[in-house]
């Protein structure tokens, strides 16, 4: 057999992901294949290392470079009020919900640097549900989280939260959730009071418990069919009892099994009600 260059670079790949998860237990193995290697060979064009080979023995052996690594090819794209028409259907949909709960327990999946975090606390705090929740905010980089719990953003992205802010509903200005200094917006402290950012990888962790609210939005097109789907079993045990799910605009659930653990609370909106058992039987 002929080997092309290209066939040697995807056996490194693969190589190097396996190193990576036998020493970090991070595992890419099943993330989508275009979309890993397009983020992998942008890495190496620019670490100083000539092949994926050359990489690996470096990136195993020193966890300050693999966090660097980590950083350079996760997706880490967001806004606050990313996609307004999602955020106002929460405020009509899923907050008359969450007020019915004594405590409420929501996890956002996959909080790159923290703005879909922040902007869940702005809505609980307007409607006067902030006091009563507890919002766990995870990602798989360290670095994300470093700069979520920071709460501080350029300034020049506050027109955009601000009109995206507007349209999903909100009931102030945006202006008064942040402080400026130099040419950084400083998120208010009353808005991480009851975050809690902790790193959490969605392929080999845990499963969080009795979650009322599950947000992992723009994640899963990352990932192939078979790992989209332990995931989404993942998500089903952690939701308490009629628990609300989440998705990115251009995700669903996979197969009818899957879909038929949920209701649609709003058409094309990708939120979802956990059926109990016994709504699973009458649809029989």
């Amino acid at each position: 057999m002929n080997w092309t260059e290209q066939d040697l670079q995807e056996v490194e790949m693969k190589l190097l992901l396996e190193g990576i998860f036998r020493v970090y237990g991070c595992d890419f193995r099943d993330y989508s294949e275009a979309s890993l290697r397009r983020r992998l060979r942008l890495w190496l064009a620019g670490s100083g290392f000539h092949s994926f080979s050359a990489a690996l023995g470096p990136l195993i052996r020193d966890s300050g470079l693999f966090t660097k690594f980590l950083q350079q090819i996760t997706v880490h794209v967001s806004e606050m009020f990313r996609d307004p028409a999602f955020f106002r259907t929460l405020r009509r949909a899923v907050i008359p919900h969450l007020k019915t709960l004594p405590v409420i327990r929501i996890w956002h999946a996959g909080c790159a640097t923290g703005q879909e975090a922040y902007s869940m606390a702005i809505l609980l705090q307007e409607e006067e549900l902030h006091d009563r929740c507890r919002i766990y905010a995870t990602d798989i980089s360290p670095e994300q989280l470093r700069m979520a719990q920071e709460g501080a953003y350029p300034l020049k992205e506050m027109k955009t939260f601000a009109s995206n802010y507007q349209k999903s509903g909100g009931k102030a200005a945006f202006s008064d959730y942040y402080t400026v200094r130099n040419d950084c917006a400083l998120l208010m402290p009353s808005l991480k009071k009851n975050i809690i950012f902790s790193p959490h990888d969605l392929v080999t962790d845990p499963a969080f418990r009795e979650m009322h609210l599950i947000l992992c939005r723009n994640v899963l097109i990352y990932f192939q069919a078979a790992l989209k789907r332990r995931v989404l079993d993942l998500f089903h045990s952690c939701l308490a009892h009629r628990g609300i799910l989440c998705l990115g605009l251009k995700e669903n659930l996979i197969g009818q099994e899957m879909a038929a653990k949920y209701d649609e609370l709003v058409p094309r909106m990708r939120i979802f009600r956990k059926r109990d058992d016994a709504d699973r039987t009458q649809t029989r």
